[in-house]
């Protein structure tokens, strides 16, 4: 594989706990009832003060579906801290290739540009921890596997 787009394993992990910590960073304010209210006041006002949209009123159900978010996010987050570990980063890019679809999906239904910033940071956190995994598999299936750390991105060190 190409080293150039190879990172060490030590490199990798550093980019999965750092994707951790933003995670950890944005979330923790939705994981609760009123840590959301400030959330949801603050993104209006910065949404309104650029002219990008705002959100819809705070309701009961809004304000579920915010705190199930913010709760597994934060335990995912700490997990990744805590605990890193290569296919951690595997699974972390396809949550974030998920969640920029839906990010997508509401951008184009209308929902408040402000989204677009949070969507821009998925799909680089996305493409810093899947590209490894693809250039590995896109390798293996150029040349073939060569040993037992064919199929890892950082290899036989990395599992």
């Amino acid at each position: 594989m190409n080293r150039l787009f190879a990172p060490s394993r030590h490199t990798y992990l550093r980019a999965v706990r750092a994707s951790a910590w933003y995670d950890l960073l944005v979330t923790a304010g939705f994981a609760t009832p009123w840590t959301y209210a400030l959330i949801h006041d603050a993104l209006n006002s910065l949404g309104d003060a650029l002219g990008l949209g705002v959100l819809p009123a705070v309701d009961p159900m809004q304000t579920l579906y915010a705190n199930l978010m913010g709760s597994v996010v934060v335990v995912w987050a700490l997990l990744r801290i805590v605990k890193p570990l290569p296919v951690h980063g595997l699974f972390d890019g396809v949550a974030r290739t998920l969640f920029s679809m839906w990010l997508a999906y509401a951008l184009a239904q209308g929902a408040t540009r402000v989204l677009w910033a949070f969507l821009v940071v998925e799909v680089a956190w996305g493409v810093v921890q899947l590209l490894p995994w693809w250039r590995t598999q896109r390798a293996n299936l150029l040349d073939g596997p060569v040993g037992p750390s064919a199929m890892h991105p950082l290899g036989a060190e990395g599992r």
